[in-house]
């Protein structure tokens, strides 16, 4: 079996959240950019894969197309791809090891999971070990609206409809703090105010973080790669932290400073399966927790359910809570239900795109 054709399909789908939709990205976010990786076999099977491209789809796009597909197209495929996940890796490292080129690589990695379990007849996470649920807790998370009221509206709101944890994106103690007087005492709440602050400025909100309960703060200093900053932090309150690493390699740095309790590696940056695979290995084997960075729709959704199928622990899914235009996935994606979300179990990771709505959402 080889890969015979390869698209790369750009595409902008709008959303509301009821909020002003700036503070977390460089310019307003109302809109979610995806960068879909279609692979396709002589024998007929699809994959499809995504890149993380908010706020870089083109760069991401171009990576895609002009790094990654030549390496691609072409090739005899082994029963799973982390041998050409690394080849290509080998081939790549002198024009940079992480951020854009290493998100092209998730996409197709992610394809490529996909073809092999669809070859099996399995969905996806029956090719990485057993599995220990079929259902798994999910937490709204939600976006920085850096303001009470707003906050107060979307912790109910997401209450109301069967939530038991909740993320904030704030970095004003007195908004965080409306966060808690909203979910009251019994809900989980955790703070991701990412990379905001200077390490003392961190530490200065720790009596915050304890004030309200929270599980963690997440990406509490800026360099996200300052280990030894976050360990310092680690000490004194539980950290979440990953979303920005790549490879194993960096998340093994990061288990050696003991700099988080929590790791959050993103299936569409990190390096794809092959990779979200490896760090949760290194996660189990040194006793540190996983809690999987996902705030985005589609193959990316539909992949870390697989991957949280087999995780160890107690982890949570993260679900951005916002309303899509419009949802891609053929069928329906499986969206929280009273506060879990089923495992997809169709061969594969489960995506499959609706072709008329990624059509109207289509750019480029």
């Amino acid at each position: 079996m080889k890969i015979t054709q390869i698209d790369i399909i750009e595409a902008v789908m709008p959303f509301a959240d009821g909020g002003s939709g700036m503070g977390i990205t460089p310019t307003r976010w109302d809109t979610l950019d995806a960068v879909f990786v279609r692979l396709q076999t002589d024998t007929g099977i699809v994959g499809w894969g995504e890149c993380f491209a908010y706020s870089c789809r083109t760069a991401v796009a171009a990576s895609a197309r002009d790094m990654i597909a030549p390496l691609v197209l072409g090739r005899e495929l082994a029963a799973t791809p982390e041998a050409l996940n690394l080849e290509i890796q080998r081939k790549l490292h002198i024009f940079g090891r992480y951020g854009i080129a290493m998100y092209a690589i998730s996409g197709f990695d992610i394809a490529l999971w996909d073809i092999a379990a669809k070859a099996q007849d399995k969905p996806l996470h029956a090719l990485l070990g057993p599995a220990r649920r079929d259902t798994v807790p999910a937490y709204a998370s939600l976006v920085r609206y850096g303001d009470a009221a707003l906050v107060d509206t979307w912790c109910r709101h997401a209450l109301a409809r069967g939530y038991r944890n909740v993320k904030l994106h704030e970095v004003d103690p007195q908004v965080i703090r409306a966060g808690r007087a909203a979910c009251g005492p019994e809900i989980g709440i955790s703070v991701d105010v990412n990379c905001a602050w200077t390490p003392e400025q961190a530490q200065a909100q720790l009596e915050t973080m304890r004030a309200i309960d929270a599980a963690w703060l997440e990406e509490p200093v800026f360099p996200p790669e300052d280990v030894i900053a976050q360990a310092a932090l680690n000490r004194a309150f539980p950290l979440g932290a990953g979303e920005n690493a790549c490879t194993r390699h960096e998340f093994a740095r990061i288990i050696a400073t003991d700099a988080v309790t929590y790791l959050q590696p993103s299936v569409t940056k990190v390096g794809g399966v092959t990779e979200f695979v490896a760090v949760a290995a290194l996660a189990k084997a040194h006793g540190k927790a996983v809690m999987p960075h996902s705030p985005y729709f589609g193959v990316g959704y539909f992949t870390t359910l697989q991957l949280m199928a087999g995780l160890h622990g107690e982890p949570l899914f993260e679900h951005l809570y916002v309303q899509l235009d419009a949802d891609l996935a053929l069928g329906g994606t499986p969206l929280p239900a009273d506060g879990r979300v089923a495992i997809p179990q169709r061969p594969g990771h489960g995506f499959e795109p609706d072709m008329a709505l990624l059509q109207r959402y289509r750019v480029g």
